[in-house]
Formats: C-alpha cells, structure tokens, sequence
C-alpha cells in the first residue's frame, strides 16, 4: 500500500482509461478485420486469432510500470 507520505498520482486512473481504450480499439480492429478473416482456412483463422488474442497485451507492461514509476522504462535493479 501507498506509505502516509505518499500522494496519489494522476498516473493510475490515466493508465486505467489508457488501457480500456488499447483494449476497444484492438478489439474494433480484429473485428473489423473479422470478415476477412472469415474467409480464411479455419486453421489459418484460429491462428490469427490467438495471435490477436495474445499480441494486445505488448504494451500493457511498459503502461503498467509507467503507471507505478512515471517511466516507461523498468527501474534498474539495486
């Protein structure tokens, strides 16, 4: 938990509506894509799929420790 000196930042409830939005606009786009994809070999479609299913949490972790340290960046470790 925050210690008695510490400030709440804007940074958590930035981070929070960052990534809600990530997720609409990802989610938008496969199913935008999903009539072409429609059209693909089911196994080439289940592929795709679990591709999309994964690659959306790439930016999730520099947002994250953004959100905790104000860097994109991990901190070195001491």
């Amino acid at each position: 938990m925050n210690g008695p000196h510490k400030q709440p930042t804007w940074r958590k409830p930035a981070g929070m509506l960052a990534i809600l939005l990530i997720i609409l606009l990802w989610s938008v786009m496969i199913v935008g894509a999903s009539e072409y994809i429609g059209q693909l070999h089911i196994l080439l479609q289940s592929v795709i799929y679990l591709i999309a299913g994964v690659i959306w949490i790439t930016p999730m972790r520099p947002l994250m420790i953004w959100m905790e340290t104000g860097s994109f960046r991990a901190p070195p470790n001491t």
